[in-house]
């Protein structure tokens, strides 16, 4: 099954096997680039959603904030708890950090180590769903898996 992923879906599913989950990352027909789409395509509430989004600190780091798929990310509240500023990220900084392009970032598998917070509100639910690399993959997880994969600290992000 994964000689049919693509090469970003592919990148994901090894990153997965190689820090230990036996997670499977699977590439769906319809989009998956925003939470309501996801959650349509799988079948979930769209609070299950993991979204992951990058920001920009005020010193030049990427930040990921993987949120609720209701929530809305609080700038100034996450910005509080990293101790510096944030902005946004725009898309050519995004795939240079992470190495995946906006829409279908995923919570492992980047470049290189980025800080990360985690949703306090995903930790509700006993299955939730994040991106794996593309608009149209993604893989399901326990919000306690999430949290041991990203080494994220959680956070109220709203």
């Amino acid at each position: 099954m994964t000689a049919s992923l693509s090469e970003s879906a592919l990148r994901v599913q090894q990153a997965l096997k190689k820090i230990g989950f036996d997670l499977k990352v699977v590439e769906l027909p319809g989009s998956t680039r925003t939470s309501v789409e996801a959650a349509q395509a799988v079948g979930c509430e769209v609070a299950q959603i993991a979204k992951s989004l990058i920001f920009k600190s005020a010193s030049g780091r990427a930040v990921l904030v993987i949120a609720s798929g209701i929530n809305r990310v609080n700038e100034k509240r996450v910005a509080a708890e990293l101790g510096e500023k944030l902005g946004k990220a725009d898309a050519d900084f995004v795939r240079q950090q992470t190495g995946f392009a906006i829409g279908g970032i995923p919570p492992v598998g980047h470049l290189q180590p980025i800080e990360t917070f985690v949703d306090e509100d995903l930790l509700q639910y006993d299955l939730i769903w994040a991106a794996a690399g593309t608009p149209h993959a993604v893989f399901q997880l326990t919000p306690a898996d999430l949290q041991k994969m990203t080494q994220g600290k959680v956070i109220g992000v709203k």
